[in-house]
């Protein structure tokens, strides 16, 4: 019985069809990168502190005393959430009393800011924050907006998977990023944050949503040997793209409405691409469509200028597999050996772990000193060489040691961060930098390394296990930024800290690289410990017989 690469092999690798895919789906990607991390601009928090009322009836020192001095950084800054009790204060001036002088100004009364709040223009003309007052008793609602849109990420985790099985690929995608593009506008028009925050839950089910789909679809039409380059170079770079974009995009448009417009406009450039993007035939085929998938595929051989069969797919040779008779697998089985249960839990640990750290540094750029657009910049920039590296470790290096020397640098530099003198700021931005190309190595490695674990008949489930946990691992993660403004340090000591724990974690999972993949569970690999068994080359030509772009078809869930 011929499969379907076998069915499809006439059609070449990488003719004018495939690099028309290749690139069109992973432009659709691009939307995502910046909208994924808009928060970190929509709700950008600028320097604010308690308004005096005109007509308070203060003298100019008096106005000038009215806000109490605070310890920041070590320097001494006017209070952001407090200011003395304008009725004292209005006494005094009206008795002639000089602050500092005649009234010690310690001893003083406070109290909240009342009337509201005056914010500094020089950053942010107007964000979520501004507009809402986000800030000092209402400041847990910047992040818990942030925490919502990943609970929509997590949401449409669940379901996109379930959708692209039942109504098709390119329907979802396409359905998906118009649900993205038209909440994300619903959006821009929010009259309150409870309203902005619901959209967001939304707007994330979309997003994630119409990333699988693209994934997906790519994996299922592209051929072996560019399947890989899709799944690792072509998706992650061009997200890292239009991450590149959103601080160019926010640097002119410092209005959060005005930002957010003009960060959903480009969604409706993906329009055009229904009547190019094709289905996948894999799917249709899945579902008995033997006539449409033939036509796609005379389609794409015309567009490659290369004469079709005769007959391409015989519906008595590729058979439905579900058709037949299997054992079926449930969520149970990844707990059914003490091996598979060690290894799961590691998994779930080490997904969390390193999403904490991916979306802790990349929502942490407007804290960084110097300016907030460039920090953001470079956190982007920093992104292509990591993605370009762990393709480069994947291909040639094992996967246990790569996977641990990219989380020990991320976790270290993050952890030596706290030791850098307060005035070599390039110093702590660059170590920043160093941290995040480590870490997002390591989640870009993390999804081969974990499919190569579990065997096939659980590879889908172990995944999607330890693809909810890295969704709660990002849930978290705005909570961890939350953190410096108790202290500085805090969110990279911790997030440092755990980075290196996962490393450790990483030596004790089983070596996979140059292994033939497992097809049931009692022929995973064992955990055992720090021993490494080096590949022989048959059995690193029986790995590459077995493709890693299978893999990655699967991770997509």
């Amino acid at each position: 019985m011929r499969d379907y690469d076998a069915a499809t092999a006439f059609l070449g690798e990488w003719g004018r069809f495939q690099r028309l895919v290749f690139f069109l789906l992973s432009a659709s990607i691009i939307p995502n990168g910046f909208n994924g991390l808009s928060i970190v601009f929509l709700a950008g928090t600028p320097e604010h502190r308690c308004v005096v009322p005109r007509g308070a009836n203060l003298s100019g020192e008096w106005r000038n005393a009215s806000i109490p001095l605070e310890l920041r950084d070590g320097r001494e800054v006017p209070s952001r959430c407090r200011r003395y009790r304008l009725a004292a204060l209005a006494n005094f001036s009206a008795l002639g009393l000089r602050p500092g002088s005649d009234v010690e100004l310690e001893a003083l009364e406070q109290e909240p800011c009342l009337d509201g709040w005056e914010y500094s223009r020089d950053v942010y003309r107007s964000t979520i924050v501004t507009e809402w007052n986000l800030v000092c008793d209402n400041d847990w609602k910047g992040p818990l907006s942030t925490s919502l849109f990943f609970v929509g990420v997590l949401l449409g985790s669940f379901i996109s998977g379930q959708l692209s099985d039942k109504f098709g690929r390119k329907n979802v995608l396409f359905a998906t990023l118009a649900m993205q593009t038209g909440f994300s506008f619903i959006q821009v028009f929010s009259t309150s944050w409870e309203m902005f925050s619901v959209l967001f839950v939304l707007v994330g089910m979309g997003q994630i949503s119409n990333y699988v789909a693209a994934f997906v679809l790519g994996t299922e039409i592209l051929g072996k040997s560019v399947r890989v380059l899709f799944c690792t170079l072509g998706v992650c770079i061009f997200y890292a793209f239009g991450y590149m974009l959103l601080p160019l995009f926010a640097f002119f448009l410092r209005d959060w409405r005005m930002l957010l417009l003009a960060l959903t406009l480009p969604g409706l450039l993906c329009i055009p691409l229904w009547w190019i993007i094709p289905e996948s035939p894999r799917w249709l085929i899945s579902m008995g469509r033997f006539q449409e998938a033939e036509d796609i595929i005379r389609k794409a051989a015309k567009t490659n200028g290369i004469t079709a069969p005769d007959v391409i797919f015989d519906p008595s040779e590729l058979q439905d597999v579900n058709s037949q008779k299997q054992q079926t697998y449930t969520i149970l089985d990844l707990m059914r050996t003490r091996n598979i249960l060690t290894i799961t839990i590691m998994s779930v640990l080490l997904w969390m772990i390193i999403s904490v750290g991916y979306f802790g540094l990349s929502l942490d750029t407007p804290n960084l000193h110097g300016d907030v657009y460039v920090n953001c910049f470079l956190s982007a920039v920093i992104e292509v060489p990591a993605y370009i590296i762990s393709w480069l470790l994947l291909r040639n290096l094992p996967r246990r040691y790569s996977m641990a020397a990219a989380l020990f640098l991320g976790g270290c530099v993050l952890l030596f961060i706290q030791l850098v003198p307060s005035h070599l700021n390039v110093l702590s931005i660059l170590l920043v930098m160093l941290g995040k190309f480590g870490i997002t190595s390591a989640f870009s490695m993390v999804y081969v390394y974990t499919a190569e674990l579990y065997p096939t008949v659980v590879r889908n489930m172990g995944v999607g296990a330890s693809s909810m946990a890295s969704r709660l691992g990002s849930i978290l993660s705005p909570y961890f930024v939350y953190l410096g403004a108790y202290d500085r340090f805090l969110p990279y000591i911790l997030m440092g800290s755990l980075t290196v724990l996962s490393g450790i974690l990483t030596l004790f999972l089983p070596e996979s690289y140059g292994m033939p993949l497992p097809d049931t569970i009692d022929q995973m690999l064992r955990v055992k410990g720090l021993e490494y068994r080096p590949p022989s080359s048959s059995t690193r030509e029986s790995k590459e017989e077995e493709e890693n772009p299978e893999i990655f078809k699967s991770t997509a869930f």
